[in-house]
């Protein structure tokens, strides 16, 4: 059994990731902490530390955080943009950072991007662009990581769980199952992989 910190807890994506990890001990977090064990702000890694330091020893971390703004190019805002990048990218990257520091040796990281940067729509362009920049973040410090420490990234569609409310955004995608994304998070929590990106989708 491993313990297992899981940063977004309360959202579609946090809960779809918590159903492949039954053999294990989980902590939640989230910026709200509502219904959490504990509340975080991924983009303070005073914060973050704090989460750590509070759990103790632990395995392996997923997020499944990351906050979007969507809106045409043309329109989005500066302030748009930077929450957009401070939400999904830099706040996923202060969680490896701030984490290596607290991790268990051999442990794991499980980012969250998103299939728009591979199948884009309309107004989603700074999702798209922050997806594809933790995809290659992951395929590329999975070499520098020390003490055997892995990282991976789940890049999802829209899962059935989430379709009422991004359903009318995303003509034409088929939503997967919230069951089907919890076993891609399983597969880099429990296996060997490092530096990979599991696309889930239809």
């Amino acid at each position: 059994m491993k313990t297992v910190i899981v940063i977004g807890a309360s959202g579609k994506i946090g809960q779809a990731a918590m159903k492949g990890l039954g053999n294990h001990r989980v902590i939640t977090a989230s910026r709200s902490g509502e219904g959490c064990d504990y509340r975080v702000d991924t983009t303070d890694k005073a914060s973050l530390r704090a989460l750590f330091e509070s759990v103790g020893k632990f395995d392996a971390v997923i997020s499944a955080a990351g906050h979007c703004e969507y809106a045409p190019f043309a329109s989005m805002t500066e302030e748009q943009w930077d929450a957009t990048i401070q939400g999904k990218l830099v706040g996923q990257m202060n969680i490896v950072k701030v984490g290596l520091d607290h991790i268990e040796n051999g442990g794991s990281f499980t980012l969250i991007s998103g299939i728009l940067n591979v199948k884009p729509m309309p107004e989603g362009i700074a999702d798209a662009t922050t997806s594809g920049a933790i995809d290659t973040f992951v395929k590329c410090v999975a070499y520098e990581l020390p003490r055997g420490i892995r990282i991976n990234a789940v890049n999802p569609t829209v899962i059935e769980e989430a379709w009422s409310v991004y359903g009318e955004m995303m003509p034409g995608y088929q939503p997967v199952p919230g069951a089907l994304v919890g076993k891609a998070f399983e597969r880099c929590v429990d296996s060997f992989i490092t530096g990979q990106v599991i696309f889930v989708d239809a």
